[in-house]
């Protein structure tokens, strides 16, 4: 190990891996920013195998991308919890990092202690989203026409997407847009071939397991088995002795008496985790049953909020019929559609559940379309919960001129870091405009003397004339919680990068006495 005391050349080493760590945040950030705004474009991604995802949904891009750089993985991870929490915003995070990061960089290389920096950024960020909350503006109800402009948006103006969207959650109702768990674009579903619908039910996308059983059956009654629907089992050692034996005899006798009484309790759909046995399956096609096998437990779950019923195991079947009475859970209808290969239970008698079918015309496109209509319906449930704000960029621009003036009050170096923030919020307005096919140094100016003259945090660029233009009046609306978010998750990003000082590569712990392996406390032969 070679100790250095050259403190020219430490400043510089601590400094590389700065620079190194900035470059892979700025080298993510370009690959997804020529993707935001109305005249954004498409990334084609491609695997090893050559198959091809070509999309502009940011955290597609994201998570296919091949990134070994563990400060870009960073990066990417938080936009995933973005993603995970809010649904939609990855690509504005992500932009927003990348300068915040940048312009931290530049301000440490001009001799701003990197405390200062990160103090400053913390403080900008804090004081961004207050502005931004000053600047939300209310959803009336579930019928607000904005929430429409919310989701085509979000939808990338894919018009009949936002009226899917919009339709199913006036279907829901705003009570179950508000409940803690539930999530809209769970309920989003696509398929080739399909038409675009939206109905009041639930799609299994499997087959009945007999073609035998019937297609459709009204008035259903509907049993949810988390278990195989088999005869127990007995060991195979247990099965050699006469004892064992009777034991696997009576189980099978038990087991045809368990599907007798589900059949006198006049079920009619049975819905069933694993396996279902060849005698039950004979059993239950001969009287007219439905069975669908190999259900997951996520759609057995939804089943069970639709229409009521209660989730029973194999042994629950041993119960009285009585008791298995308050399993059982109903709906209208149920019917198979053949040519999509799917079940459909319409009408259940619990809570109201909605579904979105997505059509598209080919498989290469039908997974972008789903992608599409789950981003719509994330930012359109975020707008009913806490509210819109004017998109395009404009809030943005409008919080970073708020918090500019901020920045001038301050008397410490950390109006440095303040400034990185305020760089950061200018950068979606820039690139959407750049993206769109106009000047952005010019636009962006235009847009601060318009917002500074008329008061108006909503003024941004129409970016089908590059003029400037009122964004609310546009039906140009994002969900205040995306962008929220968005600042937040930029500010970890930065003060996280902004934070690492020295990057050491770790011993292999696996295996301390390979060859090669680092055996000095994980610095090897580095210089200091």
């Amino acid at each position: 190990m070679t100790f250095k005391n050259n403190n020219a050349q430490e400043v510089d080493e601590k400094l590389a891996a700065l620079i190194t760590n900035s470059n892979a945040i700025r080298a993510v950030a370009s690959a997804v920013e020529g993707t935001i705004g109305p005249k954004g474009l498409d990334i084609m991604l491609v695997d090893r195998f050559g198959e091809v995802t070509i999309t502009n949904d940011g955290v597609t891009i994201l998570k296919q991308m091949d990134v070994n750089h563990p400060a870009a993985k960073m990066l990417i991870n938080i936009a995933k919890a973005q993603q995970e929490e809010v649904g939609d915003g990855t690509t504005t995070a992500t932009i927003m990092a990348g300068t915040m990061v940048s312009e931290g960089v530049n301000q440490i290389l001009k001799g701003v202690p990197v405390a200062r920096v990160i103090e400053g950024i913390k403080f900008g960020v804090n004081k961004a989203q207050e502005i931004l909350s000053a600047n939300i503006i209310p959803v009336k109800d579930i019928n607000d026409p904005a929430l429409k402009s919310v989701a085509l948006i979000a939808g990338r103006e894919h018009e009949d997407i936002a009226e899917l969207v919009t339709k199913a959650a006036k279907l829901i109702g705003e009570e179950k847009l508000k409940e803690k768990n539930f999530k809209l674009k769970d309920i989003v579903m696509s398929r080739a071939g399909a038409e675009n619908e939206v109905f009041m039910g639930i799609i299994i996308d499997k087959e009945k397991m007999n073609k035998q059983m019937p297609g459709e059956i009204n008035d259903v009654r509907i049993l949810l088995v988390d278990d195989a629907l088999e005869p127990e089992e007995i060991a195979p050692e247990a099965l050699r002795t006469e004892a064992g034996f009777a034991r696997h005899l009576e189980l099978k006798q038990e087991f045809a008496e368990n599907i007798k009484k589900i059949i006198d309790l006049n079920i009619n759909l049975i819905l069933v985790d694993k396996n279902v046995s060849d005698e039950a399956e004979e059993l239950l096609t001969d009287a007219g049953v439905i069975v669908i096998e190999r259900v997951s437990r996520k759609d057995l779950e939804r089943v069970s909020e639709h229409t009521g019923a209660r989730i029973i195991k194999r042994m629950g079947l041993k119960k009285p019929a009585q008791e298995i009475q308050n399993y059982i859970g109903r709906a209208d209808r149920v019917y198979e559609d053949e040519k999509l290969e799917q079940i459909r239970i319409v009408g259940g008698k619990g809570k109201p559940i909605a579904t979105i079918l997505v059509g598209a015309a080919t498989e290469e496109i039908v997974g972008e379309r789903e992608r599409i209509a789950k981003d719509a319906a994330s930012s359109l449930q975020a707008a009913v919960l806490f509210g819109m704000v004017p998109g395009g960029g404009a809030v943005e621009m409008a919080v970073s001129r708020e918090l500019e003036r901020e920045k001038e009050k301050m008397k410490s170096m950390a109006s440095y870091g303040v400034e990185c923030v305020c760089t950061a919020l200018k950068r979606p307005l820039a690139q959407i405009v750049y993206n769109a096919g106009f000047n952005p140094l010019e636009k962006m100016e235009e847009v601060s003397f318009s917002q500074a003259e008329k008061n108006r945090s909503s003024i941004g660029i129409n970016c089908e004339s590059g003029e400037v233009a009122d964004m609310v009046e546009l039906g140009v609306l994002d969900p205040a919680l995306v962008k929220l978010h968005a600042i937040k998750a930029a500010g970890e990003v930065a003060e996280a990068i902004l934070r690492i000082d020295t990057i050491i590569k770790k011993r292999d712990e696996s295996n301390p006495g390979k060859p090669g392996a680092d055996t000095t406390g994980g610095l090897g032969d580095m210089d200091f």
